[in-house]
C-alpha cells in the first residue's frame, strides 16, 4: 500500500507540487484577504452561524437584503464600527444546505473563525485542482503536459483562487461538477463507474447550488450517449437511467419539497422569494434604458472579461490594466492555438478521448448561457459565474498553447505548462500589492 502510493506519488511528483503551491497560495489568500470582503461572504457566513444556533434551514424573508446598508458596508470596507448589524445581512437563505452543513461544525468548534471557514473552501477547491488534472490525463493521455497545464491555471487564476479563498458555496458546487465530469468520462471509458456513482453525485450538487443544476443535463446525456453506442450489443436503456436518475431526483427531491413548502409551488430554490427579497437590485433593461444597448454590451463584455481573471472585494478593485492586457495576450494565443487544434482533430479519426471532450465543451457552453441568461433581468458582471465551466476552460486553453507551442518547439512540453504556473508569482504580488492595501 505505502509502496503504491509512493509510485503513484512519484510519477505525479510536478502535480503534487503544484497542488500544494496551491494551498500555499490560497491559503495566504484567505488568511490576509481583509474580512468580509469577498462577495456575499457576509451572507453566507451568516447562513452557517444561523444553523449553529438553530439548526437547519433558515428561510429568506423581507430585511434579509438592506442594499443601502450593504453600500455604507462597502465604501467604508467594512469599518468595525458599522459591523454591528451584519448578522442581518441573510439574503443567501433560499440556497441549498449542503456547504453550510458541513461547515458547521467547523464554525462551531472555533467559534465562528472566518478563517477557519475561507480555509475550508480552499480545501474544496484543491479537490477541484485535482479533477482538473484527472480529466486532462484521461481526455489527452498522450500529452500530460495538458493536464498539468489546465490544473495550473484552475489553481492559480487570480479571481478563482479569491473565490475559492472565501465563504462560499461555490467552492463545493464547482467541486462536484468537476467530479461529475470526472465521473462521465470514467463512465464513458468503461472504467469503475456506474450509473448509481452518477446520480449521487448529480445529486449532492442539487443539495449545494441552483448553478449545479445543468450538469445533470450533460450526465444524463452522457448515460444517454453510451447506451447509443452499445445498443447493438444489447445494453439496455431503463436500467441505467434509473440508476442515475432515482437518487439524483430523490436528494434534489428532498430540497425541492422543503422549498415549495416554505415559499410555495413552483418555487423550488426559492429564487422567485430572493427576487423580491432584493427587489431593487440593479436591473439590465434600466441599465439599456439609461445608456442604450451598444453601451450596454460594451461594459458587459469588459467587466465580464476583467472580473473573470480578476476584479477583487466586491467588484470594487481591478487588477492594473497591464495585467488584463497580459492575459488576454495569453488567452488569444491559447484560442488561436485551440482552433488548429480543432481542425487537425476534425481532420483526423475520432480517438477515445472525443466522446469526452463533447460532454466538457457542452458543460463549457452551457456555463457561459446560464450567465447570459442571468444577466438577461439583473445586471451581474460577474464573470465568476462562470466558474461553472472553469475546467472545460482551462483544458481547452491548455490544449491550445500546448498544440502551438509543438509546432515551434517540439521538445519543449514545460513551456506548455510555465506561463499558467507563474500565475502563481502573480497572485502573490496582487495579494500584497492589491488586495491587502486597497481593501484595508
Amino acid at each position: 500500500m505505502n509502496t503504491t502510493f509512493m509510485l503513484v506519488l512519484r510519477r505525479h511528483q510536478p502535480f503534487v507540487l503544484l497542488l500544494l503551491v496551491y494551498l500555499l497560495v490560497a491559503a495566504l489568500f484567505a488568511i490576509f484577504t481583509p474580512a468580509w470582503q469577498n462577495p456575499d461572504e457576509p451572507a453566507h457566513y451568516n447562513y452557517i452561524a444561523q444553523l449553529a444556533r438553530g439548526g437547519c434551514c433558515p428561510v429568506i424573508q423581507i430585511g434579509d437584503w438592506d442594499s443601502a446598508y450593504l453600500e455604507q458596508l462597502k465604501s467604508s470596507h467594512f469599518a468595525p464600527d458599522l459591523l454591528g448589524n451584519l448578522g442581518s445581512v441573510q439574503y443567501e437563505d433560499h440556497q441549498p444546505p449542503l456547504y453550510y452543513l458541513l461547515l458547521t461544525p467547523l464554525f462551531t468548534l472555533t467559534n465562528g473563525s472566518l478563517i477557519a471557514l475561507r480555509l475550508a473552501s480552499v480545501v474544496m477547491g484543491a479537490g477541484i485542482v485535482c479533477c482538473a488534472y484527472a480529466l486532462g490525463l484521461l481526455v489527452i493521455p498522450r500529452h500530460p503536459q495538458v493536464a498539468l497545464a489546465a490544473a495550473a491555471l484552475v489553481a492559480f487564476l487570480p479571481q478563482h483562487v479569491a473565490v475559492l479563498a472565501s465563504v462560499n458555496n461555490d467552492a463545493l458546487a464547482n467541486l462536484l461538477i468537476a467530479a461529475v465530469l470526472l465521473a462521465c468520462t470514467l463512465y464513458l471509458r468503461r472504467r469503475d463507474v456506474q450509473p448509481l456513482h452518477i446520480g449521487l453525485l448529480v445529486g449532492l450538487a442539487l443539495l449545494t447550488k441552483v448553478s449545479a443544476l445543468f450538469v445533470g443535463g450533460a450526465a444524463g446525456l452522457c448515460i444517454l450517449w453510451r447506451w447509443w453506442r452499445e445498443r447493438d450489443d444489447g445494453a439496455g436503456l431503463l436500467r441505467p437511467l434509473l440508476a442515475f436518475a432515482l437518487p439524483a431526483l430523490l436528494m434534489g427531491g428532498l430540497w425541492w419539497g422543503r422549498s415549495i413548502s416554505v415559499y410555495g409551488f413552483p418555487d423550488v430554490y426559492g429564487l422567485r422569494q430572493h427576487n423580491l427579497v432584493v427587489a431593487d437590485q440593479p436591473r439590465t433593461a434600466d441599465l439599456i434604458a439609461q445608456i442604450g444597448f451598444p453601451a450596454y454590451l460594451e461594459q458587459a463584455l469588459t467587466t465580464t472579461y476583467h472580473s473573470f481573471l480578476g476584479q477583487f472585494g466586491w467588484m470594487a478593485l481591478p487588477m492594473p490594466s497591464w495585467i488584463y492586457a497580459l492575459i488576454g495576450l495569453l488567452l488569444l494565443v491559447c484560442l488561436g492555438g485551440l482552433l488548429l487544434a480543432a481542425w487537425g482533430a476534425w481532420r483526423s479519426p475520432p480517438d477515445a478521448g472525443w466522446e469526452a471532450a463533447g460532454i466538457l465543451g457542452l458543460v463549457a457552453v452551457l456555463a457561459v448561457l446560464a450567465y447570459a441568461y442571468y444577466n438577461t433581468e439583473f445586471l451581474q458582471f460577474q464573470g465568476r459565474y462562470m466558474f461553472t465551466g472553469l475546467v472545460p476552460f482551462a483544458l481547452g486553453l491548455a490544449l491550445g498553447l500546448d498544440t502551438l507551442r509543438a509546432q515551434i518547439i517540439r521538445r519543449g512540453a514545460w513551456l506548455t505548462v510555465l506561463p499558467f504556473a507563474l500565475l502563481a508569482l502573480l497572485d502573490v504580488y496582487l495579494l500584497w500589492r492589491v488586495i491587502v492595501p486597497g481593501l484595508t
